[in-house]
């Protein structure tokens, strides 16, 4: 899908400097990727190879965040220009109210989300600095990550079998219908 399909207009010097800094280092992190060519996240996630950013309508936001409730502990990453975040818990039950997506449970993750502002959601299965990486990303209309749930990884830095499952089911359960 190119950037212009995805509402997500990048001149065409900047396609180009997003492509050569994928090439350059495509493991890396697709935030530093994307300030480097100076496009946002979601372009770089479009150059992907076919399948390894699999976009889904943030319609499906809510149902996706109860699917994600029943994998036990993931990392909840939020990443801005002035912080990496990074939180492990399970995703608490969630509910619309007074325009916020509210998230709060027995868990350290927990808040009020503005959903209405998600226009996509990727399944991204991707290396990361060597390692494979899965992860569920909830972008806003301007190609920003709002935040990313990871599948955990276990003690020898494998990730959890039970949720690589759980993770490609729900990719397929939701880009199929």
């Amino acid at each position: 899908m190119s950037a212009v399909e995805t509402g997500q207009p990048a001149a065409a010097d900047g396609l180009a400097a997003a492509v050569a800094a994928l090439a350059e280092d495509p493991d890396g992190v697709v935030e530093a990727i994307a300030a480097k060519a100076g496009v946002s996240p979601r372009v770089v996630l479009d150059l992907l190879p076919e399948g390894a950013a699999v976009a889904i309508p943030a319609e499906k936001f809510a149902d996706v965040w109860q699917a994600m409730t029943g994998w036990g502990e993931v990392l909840f990453l939020v990443h801005t220009a002035d912080i990496v975040l990074e939180c492990v818990g399970a995703l608490p039950e969630g509910s619309f109210g007074h325009g916020y997506f509210n998230i709060h449970g027995d868990s350290p993750i927990g808040g009020h989300i503005k959903a209405d502002r998600c226009a996509v959601i990727y399944f991204v299965d991707r290396a990361f600095h060597g390692r494979r990486s899965l992860s569920v990303q909830f972008l806003n209309g301007e190609g920003e990550a709002m935040f990313k749930v990871f599948v955990r990884r276990d003690s020898a830095r494998e990730l959890l079998p039970d949720q690589v499952a759980a993770f490609e089911a729900l990719r397929v359960a939701t880009s199929a219908a």
